[in-house]
């Protein structure tokens, strides 16, 4: 029985395998990891796989708004002064490929629900400086409001993943709690803030 024959590594595979080799070291030394790896994840959003219409929307607990941040203006907000408002927090950051791909479905939420001014939209950056991440929404065209925290997030927030979200309703309860990446711009989700949102403005 005749020995298979060894494959010889051809001229043209050494070039490829450098090209390869090449463009990941690219990636690497310019920083685009997020960028590259959150449009591939960015394609399973778009594909429906990884829905916000999956969202455990039945463990309600009572939010903790003791918090402060501030807005890219430099604007400190009380968190607390926002109660009586549906309240979406998003906690992210530039370099984070999952919160990359999401990204594009939040703030395509926020413009079809930009008639709802009673919903606020807290996206709390886990950037060590807040201009990296005001540069980045602005280069990407995303009309999101950007924020940093004062001090340390209550615990609750602490959830040890970026990318994390809650939404709060009027009443200062946690109906929806999510750690990882998720489409937001889902016919269902809409109709729940749109729902809180309407309940918040009949209380008034």
């Amino acid at each position: 029985m005749k020995k298979p024959k060894k494959a010889k590594v051809t001229k043209r595979d050494i070039i490829e395998l450098t090209v390869i080799v090449s463009i990941f070291a690219i990636i690497y030394i310019t920083g685009a990891q997020a960028e590259v790896f959150g449009k591939v994840q960015q394609v399973f959003l778009e594909t429906g796989i990884v829905s916000a219409s999956e969202l455990d929307e039945t463990a309600v607990f009572s939010a903790d708004l003791d918090f402060k941040v501030t807005d890219r203006d430099g604007n400190i907000i009380d968190v607390s002064t926002l109660k009586g408002k549906t309240i979406f927090i998003n906690i992210w950051a530039t370099w984070c490929p999952p919160c990359v791909a999401e990204m594009p479905s939040i703030n395509s939420l926020k413009k079809k629900l930009v008639d709802y001014d009673n919903i606020e939209y807290l996206m709390i950056s886990e950037d060590r400086d807040m201009e990296t991440a005001i540069k980045w929404v602005d280069k990407k065209g995303f009309d999101l409001p950007i924020h940093k925290t004062i001090g340390r997030l209550p615990d609750m927030y602490e959830t040890g993943y970026v990318p994390s979200t809650f939404v709060i309703s009027p009443k200062g309860e946690v109906v929806v709690r999510h750690t990882g990446m998720a489409n937001y711009n889902t016919r269902r989700f809409r109709k729940l803030l749109i729902k809180l949102s309407e309940e918040s403005q009949e209380s008034n």
